[in-house]
């Protein structure tokens, strides 16, 4: 029983000195750039958590990167959508109402004027398909990646219904993924202002970090990018700057500045692994 999801959260007691932050950096698997950056990021910046889209393209890629850095969090980042343009994914499982005519996923989980009748809610998905496309994500990050520490959700597509959010927790204890997809006491942090360009974005940060109270457990969470040929050609209708976006995520979590204000207000960077008592 010493896996299941149990608030055994180190840490988060209110007496507790200093901050303790967790960046964390998203899909990776989706593109090639996207993966460099994500490991550049743990390297040489502030980022202490990697989330992998299991059926997404550049997934076996993403396994030899992580396996190079065995210090890194990785968590696995389930996805019943593939949101892009130009770049597409399907299940890994038979799961007929999770997809399109063309059988990838559909690029929403909520309806998108952008996208009419593509997105999950707007078509009749049921659990079951859920369930099976689930486990085939788990079953294959715990084989490729048996170090993984959480389980979190792309695009909220476990939040698709109080079913599949139980349904979620229900797998997270069976396979004995260690901490709870929802770490209760942990505070989501967003930018504190425009964040549109890189300097921007790191005024933004800076801003949120001044505000961090002592004592307190956060979570940040953003995609790091490049801006390359690559990523230039892939977006959404309603985001079509990816690129420059992304590097720009980048750009903030390996800045050193941004280091530096860290360590000067004594703020803990952690990992989600962090938050479970051994």
């Amino acid at each position: 029983m010493k896996y299941l999801m149990l608030p055994l959260l180190i840490g988060f007691s209110m007496t507790a000195r200093s901050q303790r932050l967790i960046v964390r950096g998203d899909d990776m698997g989706y593109s090639h750039s996207g993966n460099l950056a994500l490991i550049d990021c743990y390297k040489n910046g502030i980022q202490k958590s990697i989330e992998v889209i299991v059926p997404s393209p550049w997934f076996p890629e993403a396994v030899k990167l992580l396996k190079q850095n065995p210090g890194v969090d990785i968590g696995i980042h389930l996805a019943l959508t593939s949101e892009w343009e130009n770049v597409k994914w399907r299940p890994m499982s038979d799961c007929p109402s999770l997809t399109d005519s063309n059988g990838y996923f559909y690029p929403m989980v909520n309806p998108n004027p952008n996208y009419p009748g593509q997105s999950i809610k707007e078509n009749k998905w049921n659990i079951t398909d859920i369930e099976k496309e689930f486990r085939a994500q788990i079953e294959l990050a715990l084989k490729l990646l048996p170090g993984l520490s959480h389980v979190s959700s792309h695009m909220g597509c476990t939040w698709l219904s109080p079913e599949v959010t139980e349904l979620t927790n229900k797998l997270a204890a069976e396979y004995k993924i260690r901490v709870d997809p929802q770490p209760k006491d942990l505070n989501y942090v967003g930018y504190d202002g425009p964040h549109k360009t890189p300097e921007e974005k790191i005024a933004s940060f800076a801003s949120m970090l001044n505000k961090l109270e002592k004592g307190k457990t956060y979570l940040f969470l953003d995609h790091p990018g490049l801006d390359d040929p690559e990523l230039r050609a892939i977006y959404h209708i309603g985001y079509e700057d990816v690129s420059a976006d992304r590097q720009g995520v980048t750009d903030l979590f390996t800045n050193k500045t941004i280091s530096e204000l860290i360590k000067k207000k004594g703020i803990q960077l952690i990992s989600y692994a962090d938050l479970v008592k051994k």
